[in-house]
């Protein structure tokens, strides 16, 4: 069997309607019992629902947020985190008050969000979190990442804007399927890097870990293991980076990815 198995959330370990198969949490139980690391490796900050399921998934093991941005061992709190630098962060703000666009500021464990609108809410609403609006550059503590929320239509638009310095990761949830969430990291940050990072402190070669994702964002950390698994709703990239293919969330794909580790 393989020694590591690194799993998104949003169209891979969560479906629609914001929910896990039951099937799902047992195959990967099993697999932790059997001595597989399971590792979140999401978008996703280190709060809420995310990291409720890294915790049941790992409890005492290292976990991926925010598209590598933010590396945390959730039973101790303990941090290996990339710094979104200041004058970056500052540009990114006053974008967004040109545009008029949704931007969100992360730390390791909060986030910002002025916009009040009702995806804001319901992104809140997804992540597990009250919605409390706060002043995009009033969070204390180091900040890791931002992250735009805009139709599916402007992305194109968005991509092919600068951001020099930063890397963009884009995704979408099956739990709000009219927003796209582009990702802004420091250039050089992103899954990919954070599986490396994370397979080096277990110690464990990367042709013995798995990736399974469905989206643009893990193509990064697809790319770097040995083993890339897409969901049978990845997006082009996704499937494309794919070395196996397995079903879609809602008909338990994730079940699928598992039981093929276990084999290797």
């Amino acid at each position: 069997m393989l020694s590591m198995i690194c799993v998104d959330v949003d169209g891979t370990l969560v479906g629609t309607g914001n929910v896990v198969l039951p099937e799902v949490w047992e195959a990967l139980s099993e697999a932790r019992k059997a001595g597989v690391r399971i590792v979140l490796c999401s978008g996703r900050p280190a709060v809420g629902r995310a990291l409720d399921y890294a915790q049941r998934l790992d409890p005492d093991g290292w976990h991926i947020f925010q598209n590598g941005a933010s590396i945390v061992k959730v039973d101790s709190g303990e941090s290996r985190s990339e710094e979104l630098p200041r004058a970056l962060l500052t540009g990114l703000v006053e974008k967004a008050k040109a545009t008029g666009r949704i931007l969100e500021v992360y730390t390791d464990r909060e986030y910002a969000v002025e916009d009040t609108s009702p995806a804001s809410v319901a992104h809140a609403d997804l992540l597990g979190v009250p919605f409390a609006p706060r002043d995009l550059l009033g969070l204390g503590g180091t900040v890791v990442r931002a992250q735009w929320l805009i139709p599916h239509a402007d992305k194109d638009a968005l991509l092919a804007e600068a951001h020099r310095g930063l890397q963009l990761h884009p995704a979408s949830s099956p739990v709000m399927p009219e927003t796209l969430f582009v990702s802004v990291t420091r250039d050089g940050v992103n899954k990919g890097s954070a599986v490396k990072r994370v397979a080096g402190f277990y110690g464990f070669e990367l042709d013995r870990v798995m990736m399974v994702g469905d989206g643009h964002n893990d193509v990064t950390a697809m790319q770097v293991v040995g083993h890339p698994v897409a969901m049978g709703n990845a997006d082009k990239e996704a499937r494309a980076a794919g070395r196996h293919h397995v079903a879609d969330v809602d008909a338990g794909g994730l079940v699928e990815a598992v039981q093929l580790a276990m084999a290797l």
